[in-house]
Formats: structure tokens, sequence, C-alpha cells
């Protein structure tokens, strides 16, 4: 017996070490790929050409290697992953722009950000930074958020309670103690906790590589649960967890208060999901120097030096498939006429459910297979957003690089069910959670950009059935109906952030705001949400994070971006690194960190 154990054991071991350490393929981390500096780029005309390729077939290159639909980061990553391996990879976007939520939009001369805020990880020395770095050849630059980075405010004006967070683990503690002395053991325990459960993440990665026998072994024997701390952790809810450390109210909120980066009201989220985003903020928080365009247009020259192409105005509407259900190309729609793209693979960054429900035949659809994983997981919250556009410059309004989080009063469990349970008309005029930031404050390539000017962006949510109705509309003549709510919900919000920023009241040239199914337009999110599927606590079984991987139940289809992995721009990042490690069969995660250290020595030596 007891040889039989070893046996296995030895067997298990090897199978670990062919899958995590495998290093079977090109390496697109082999070497450090940074250039010098060039010069910004503002204008905005020399960017489009880069930024607003339109599709055509005769631009469509020959003999690919692969085709991945949708340009977010988590597309736009993975072809770059290729690209640097010598891979000849087309994106196709059906937006007139690149970049999925990582674009810009201008309106009456102000430029609006619409999905990256604020990034965290940057340090020179850690791994995202270094994935960064390589997928953009060192030329996209972050700037430093101030410190603290985030402010909570909790209740109305007259009993406004403001809670600073900054980063850096000694000094968030620091910080938070003196805001409530008293609970010094709660704070340390929810940092402890938070770090050791966030570490746990690796295993989810483990899952998404490991053959599928093996994962499913792992997951029902209960080793994975005994390995990980994070899915230890993952079925327990952020409220549960905080309200066993402290009893006081605003100490709770404030702990809680950054659900709002990934969706779910604290009752209904994983603390394992929220103890990642804690960490990742913990040593502090990064803008992209010139705005979230330079992202796309730092990455898609290295896909077309490698013979690929970024294009939009590029439909995909269907997945083509052979004889035998692979996965051979895509149909990309030109007016009323479907244009024929072949490849080897096809990579979605599309999203689970316009991948299996719109982009797939309906007798494929209905695959056990794929009905499997559709049936673990579900649509996240509709995202909405107001665009206000600002006469003066940061120091004229009193805006700064960091971020607000305004809470009508501490209680965000109750705050947020009663919003989202509502009626539009009662909820336009409640709204529990609003993010504010200046992305303008946070860019300091802004001034020279736009002169005398400022903007300011909000975050909230809203249910995608409150304007569902009104979907079908042209999505620049609505219904007056619909613009009557969509302002019921800006005057709303105004109001609080305007109590907040009373400099502003009287300088607002531009406000409009973006709705789910604004969302479901621009970005292809089907009910307007803006982290693609849900990330409560079923999010975070174990079984469907071991099923739900880049390879899907159609051979040569491959899923990336924040469905297959997590949500936000790291998240989708780390789904494009592991869809690359699979289809390059080796583990791009630790070529990564591998190649962070080796360029921390280079720097640590050159400093000596």
């Amino acid at each position: 017996m007891w040889i039989a154990v070893v046996f296995i054991s030895l067997a298990l071991v090897a199978i670990l070490y062919k899958y995590v350490v495998g290093t079977a393929g090109p390496n697109p981390f082999g070497i450090d790929t940074r250039e010098p500096l060039k010069p910004m780029v503002f204008d905005r005309k020399l960017k489009n050409k880069v930024l607003k390729q339109g599709f055509l077939a005769s631009k469509v290159p020959q003999d690919l290697d692969a085709i991945v639909v949708g340009s977010g980061i988590g597309g736009l990553a993975i072809a770059v992953l290729l690209a640097k391996v010598g891979k000849k990879v087309l994106v196709l976007e059906q937006h007139d722009r690149a970049g999925g939520c990582c674009h810009t939009f201008t309106e009456q001369g102000f430029e609006f950000d619409v999905g990256i805020h604020y990034i965290g990880e940057l340090l020179d020395h850690k791994p995202l930074r270094c994935v960064i770095d390589q997928l953009t050849n060192g030329q996209l630059q972050w700037v430093p958020l101030d410190n603290p980075y985030d402010k909570v405010i909790l209740g109305p004006p007259e009993n406004r309670r403001i809670y600073p967070i900054y980063s850096g683990r000694k000094r968030y503690m620091d910080e938070l103690k003196k805001c409530f002395p008293g609970e010094e053991k709660a704070i340390d325990e929810y940092v402890r906790l938070t770090k050791k459960v966030g570490n746990g993440v690796w295993f989810m990665v483990l899952l998404k590589l490991l053959p599928i026998p093996l994962a499913k072994f792992l997951v029902h024997t209960g080793l994975a649960k005994c390995l990980s701390t994070f899915f230890r952790y993952a079925s327990r809810s952020l409220t549960d967890v905080v309200n066993e450390l402290t009893q006081n109210k605003d100490l709770r909120a404030v702990l809680c208060y950054i659900f709002g980066t990934y969706g779910k009201m604290p009752k209904e989220a994983s603390f394992s999901m929220h103890s990642l985003l804690v960490c990742h903020y913990m040593n502090g928080a990064w803008f992209p120097k010139g705005g979230a365009s330079e992202i796309a247009y730092h990455m898609i020259p290295i896909i077309e030096k490698a013979g690929g192409a970024v294009l939009v105005r590029a439909p995909v509407n269907r997945i083509l498939l052979n004889d035998a259900k692979e996965a051979i190309g895509v149909s990309v729609l030109k007016g009323q006429e479907e244009v024929h793209v072949h490849a080897p693979i096809v990579i979605s960054d599309a999203g689970i459910f316009n991948t299996y429900q719109h982009l797939l035949p309906k007798d494929v659809q209905t695959m056990p297979a794929i009905q499997k994983q559709l049936s673990m997981v579900q649509h996240g919250d509709g995202g909405l957003s107001i665009f206000i556009g600002l006469d003066g410059t940061k120091e004229e309004l009193g805006l700064k690089a960091d971020n607000f989080f305004i809470f009508p009063e501490n209680n965000l469990d109750e705050l947020m069910e009663g919003y989202m349970k509502g009626s539009r008309e009662e909820s336009s005029k409640s709204v529990p959670i609003i993010f504010v930031a200046s992305p303008s404050a946070k860019d300091p390539t802004w001034p020279e950009r736009k002169p005398g000017k400022s903007t300011v962006t909000v975050v909230s949510f809203a249910n995608y059935e409150w304007f569902e109705e009104w979907k079908d509309d042209k999505v620049k003549n609505r219904s007056t109906d619909y613009k009557e709510l969509k302002q019921a919900f800006i005057n709303n919000i105004l109001e609080a952030v305007t109590e907040v920023f009373p400099k502003i009241k009287d300088r607002i040239e531009y406000v409009d705001a973006g709705t789910p199914i604004t969302n479901q337009h621009y970005i292809g999110a089907p009910k307007g949400e803006i982290y693609g599927v849900d990330h409560g606590i079923p999010r975070f079984n174990i079984e469907l994070n071991a099923i739900i991987r880049p390879q899907t139940p159609i051979k040569n289809l491959f899923l990336t971006g924040q469905d297959m992995m997590l949500c936000g721009f790291a998240g989708a990042l780390a789904g494009a690194l592991t869809c690359g490690s699979v289809i390059l069969s080796r583990n791009l995660h630790l070529d990564s960190v591998g190649l962070a250290r080796k360029v921390k020595n280079c720097n640590k030596k050159k400093k000596e």
C-alpha cells in the first residue's frame, strides 16, 4: 500500500512539474525588450492612424497564425504575447477604436477615460509592471497617485466622516489605527488575512493549466482547498469575515469600501476576491501617463511588426467551424455581407456569454460541456458612468490625483440591496456608491494637451433592466423617457459630487452619462456589465475555476481576458498570460516572474 502511495505521489509531482514549470514552447519573456523612451505623441490624428484602422478585406494579413475577437486588454495582450514569438495575429474590434475599456473618447473638447481609473502593483520590480513593460516595449509610462490615493466618505454633509486610505502596508495600518483607536487588533488581523488569502491566488492559475482530470481530482478530493488559502476563504462573504473582526460600523464600511472595484455588495462578495484588491493597492496606485489610450497605442505596433493587424469596425458575427466542429476562423459583418477570415487558432476576448451564446451555431451552443460552463456563471451588474467636463485647472477646481468613494451611510449592504431591488424612479434618487476621480488631475501631460480644462469621471452601478426597453433605439437618439431617466441619475449624483467638490459646481461645461445599454453598444457587454461575469461568491467555486479555462469544448477556440480569469485590468492581463501559457505550452506567469527578477538584479548592479 505504501509503495502505491509513494508511486502515486511521485507521479503527481511529475505531472505538476510538467504543467507548472514546463518550458516546451517559445518564451515571449525570454529577453528584456524595453527600448529607450520615444517622444510622446499628442496629435490625435497621428494616434488615430494606429487606434482607428478600419476593417477591409484587403487589410487582412495572409497566412494568419491566430485571430483574436475583441481588442480589450485581454485580447491585445494575448496578441502581443504571440507576436513576440513570431506569430502573425489579427485582432478584430467591433467599436470604431481599439482598446476595449482602455479606450478614450472626446466630447466638446474634453477627453474621457472610460475604464482605467487606477492600477496597483506597478513598482518597478513587480511582475505586473514587468509584463506591461514587455507588452509595450517599455513605452507606456505610469505616474503614481497621491498618498492617500483613496478617500472614503461616509454619511450626509451634516455628519460626514472622511477616512484616508494610504499605500504602504505599515502606513496603511498606522493611519487606519489613528482613525479608529481601540481597533488595532481588528486592523492587524484584517491585513494579515487579506495578505494570506490573496497570496493563495496562484492556485487558480494552476487549476487552469493542469489537465482537467488532474484538476478535478484536486477539487473533488479536497486537496485544492487544503493547498490554497484563496479557495478556503472563497465561499466566505466579505461581510461575514469583517463583522467577526469588529463591531465598529464605520470601520466595517472602510474595510469593505473597495467592493466597487469588482462590483458586488459586501454580503455577496467573496472575501478572497476582496483580498486580491486590497493587496493589489497596498503598495500604491498608478495612472497611465497620457491617458488610457496610450495602452493600446503602444501595443498595436508590436502586433503589426510581426505581420499582424488590429482592425476596428469589424463586428464578428460568428466563429467558423469545419465539419469536425473545430474553429477555423471568423465571419466579419461588413455592411450586409460576410467576410470570412481563416486561421488555425481563434481566441475570444468577447466574454463567455458573447462567445458561447452569440458567436457559435445553435447546435453547438447546446453541447453539454458548453451548457455546463454557462450554468456556472451569471451576468455582472450593469455599470453607470457620468462624464463631466470643467472649465478650470486642477488647482483652481481643487482636484487632485486621488479617488473618492462616497456612501450615504455605513450600512453598505442595506443601501446596495435597496438600490438594486428598487424601481428605476426610486433608485435614481438614491445612488448608494459613487466613485469619483479626475483623470485630468492624474495625468501630468493634461495641461499641455488640454490647457485650462479639467475632467471628472463618476462610476456606479445600475440594473440593465431599468434601461433595457431602449436598447434598440439609435445610440445618439434615444427616446425622451430614456433621457429623462438618465438625467435623474445625473442630477442625484451631481448633487453628491458637488457637495464634496464645491468649486466645480459653477464650472461645468459638459456632462453626460453612460448607462448599461451604452456599455452594451460600445464595449459589447451583453447586460451592460463592466466587470464581465458576476464576481460574487459562486464565481469562486473551485470546480468552476477548474472547468472554465483557456481551452473551450471547441477545438482550436480559446478564451482570454477577465471572464476566463478575474475582472479588471490586472485580471484580464492574467487571463491573457494563462491563455498564452496553454497555447505556447509553457508557464508565462513564471516566465514573467523570472524576467522581473532578472531586471531587478540588473538594476541593482547598475546602482552598485
